[in-house]
C-alpha cells in the first residue's frame, strides 16, 4: 500500500510515518516546514520514507503526488491557540484553503482509497457540564468580567450554580471558540462533504491534548506540554494560567498515531468522528507538576500565575468509547509513563542531525 501523510515531518504526523514504514507501507511523506514550526528539515524524517517539500495549496503538484497513492493521512495544519486575531488569515489558509486544496486534487484524480484526518477537541469549545438543577447544559464563552475576577468555573445559565464537569463525547455539538478551532472544524465539513461526493471513506479523529517527543520547542503555537518542557529545560517555572485546575485529556503521540493506523488498516473502513483520548483527565497543574518532578530534583517548580487567554475554555476532557468500539483503540502509555519519557526527551531538534547512515529521500517540489 502507498499512503501519502501531509504534515509528515511534524510532530505527529513523523510518528505516523514511522509507524506505516514499520508495518512495511510505501510511504509519501509532505510538508510545508512551516517556519512557525519548523527553523529546518527535522533530523528524524524517516530514511525509508519519501519526503516532499511542498505547500499544500500547490494544487498542480498535488494532483501529482496524490494521482499514485492508495490512501491519504491528512495531519498538516497550523497549530494552537495563535498570538492575536492577526494570525487569522493564516489559520485559514494553512487550514481550511490547503485542505480544500488537497480535496481538489484527490478528486481531480480520481482518488478512491480512505482519507484519515486529524481534528482536534477545540471544535467542542468547552467541554460538557451538568446542572444540578437544569441537568446538561452548554455554558456560554467565558467573559473577560468573570475572567478579570478570578472566576474561572462556568456556571449554568439558567441559575448562575456550579456546573460538574463531564466527559464529551462525539455526540456532543462542536462549537468552536476561537479561530484554530473554528478552522478545525471546517476541515471536518470540508472532507465529509468530498466524503459523500465522491463515495470516499472519511474518518475524522478528534485528538486530545497530546504531548511526547519530538514536540515543537520554544514557540506560542506549541502545545501546553511543549511550553512546559521548554520552561523547565531553560531552568524557567512553567507558568500556569488561571488557578491551575483546568482539566485536559493528555494522550501520548504514539498512541495517536496507532489510532491513525487502525483507521487506514482495519479490515472494513469506519467512517464518521471518533475522540482520540486517554478517558483519564489530569489538570493543567497536575501535568506542570508531574513535568517538573520527572525533571528532576533542584529544578524550578511551577508557577500559577492567574492569567488567562480569553480564548481559551475551562474543562475538555472526553470518552474514548467509541475508538474503542470501532476502531479497537485504547490509550496504552500511562501519563505517568508518559511525562517521565517527555522530560528526557528531545522536543523538535535543529538540522543536521539525521538518522545514521542513510538520509531520508528528500526532494523539493515546485511551489
Amino acid at each position: 500500500m502507498r499512503v501519502l501523510v501531509t504534515g509528515g515531518a511534524g510532530f505527529i504526523g513523523s510518528h505516523i510515518v514511522d509507524q506505516l514504514v514499520d508495518l512495511g507501507w510505501e510511504v509519501v511523506s509532505l510538508d510545508a516546514l512551516l517556519p512557525a514550526a519548523h527553523r529546518d528539515s527535522p533530523g528524524y524524517l524517516n530514511p525509508q520514507a519519501t519526503f516532499l517539500q511542498m505547500d499544500l495549496q500547490d494544487l498542480a503538484g498535488l494532483k501529482t503526488v496524490v494521482a499514485d497513492v492508495d490512501h491519504v493521512c491528512h495531519q498538516a495544519a497550523m497549530v494552537g491557540l495563535g498570538t492575536s486575531f492577526g494570525d487569522t488569515v493564516s489559520y485559514v489558509a494553512n487550514n481550511d484553503v490547503a485542505t480544500a486544496t488537497l480535496l481538489q486534487a484527490l478528486d481531480a484524480t480520481g482518488f478512491s482509497g480512505r482519507l484519515v484526518l486529524a481534528s482536534s477537541m477545540v471544535v467542542y469549545g468547552e467541554g460538557a457540564y451538568s446542572c444540578p438543577t437544569h441537568g446538561p447544559v452548554r455554558p456560554p464563552p467565558r467573559t473577560r468580567e468573570r475572567l478579570d475576577r478570578g472566576l474561572f468555573e462556568p456556571s449554568c445559565p439558567g441559575c448562575e450554580n456550579p456546573l460538574a464537569p463531564e466527559a464529551l463525547t462525539e455526540s456532543t455539538p462542536p462549537d468552536p471558540r476561537n479561530v484554530y478551532a473554528a478552522t478545525k472544524l471546517h476541515q471536518e465539513h470540508l472532507c465529509h462533504i468530498f466524503g459523500r461526493v465522491a463515495g470516499v471513506d472519511v474518518t475524522s479523529l478528534r485528538y486530545h491534548n497530546v504531548y511526547g517527543p519530538r514536540m515543537p520547542r520554544d514557540t506560542p503555537y506549541a502545545g501546553v506540554a511543549s511550553i512546559f518542557r521548554s520552561a523547565l529545560a531553560a531552568g524557567r517555572a512553567p507558568r500556569v494560567f488561571e488557578d491551575g485546575r483546568q482539566r485536559r485529556d493528555f494522550v501520548h503521540v504514539r498512541d495517536v498515531a496507532r489510532a491513525n493506523l487502525l483507521a487506514l488498516t482495519s479490515e472494513r473502513p469506519v467512517p464518521g468522528v471518533f475522540n482520540i483520548a486517554s478517558g483519564e483527565p489530569h489538570s493543567v497543574g497536575e501535568m506542570a507538576a508531574a513535568l517538573a518532578a520527572a525533571m528532576g530534583a533542584g529544578g524550578p517548580k511551577p508557577t500559577v500565575t492567574g492569567d488567562y487567554r480569553l480564548g481559551d475554555v475551562r474543562h475538555v476532557f472526553a470518552s474514548p468509547n467509541k475508538a474503542a468500539q470501532a476502531l479497537g483503540w485504547r490509550a496504552e502509555v500511562p501519563f505517568e509513563v508518559g511525562m517521565e519519557e517527555l522530560a528526557g526527551a528531545s522536543l523538535r531538534p535543529g538540522a543536521g542531525s539525521l538518522h545514521e547512515g542513510t538520509k531520508p529521500r528528500i526532494q523539493t517540489a515546485a511551489c
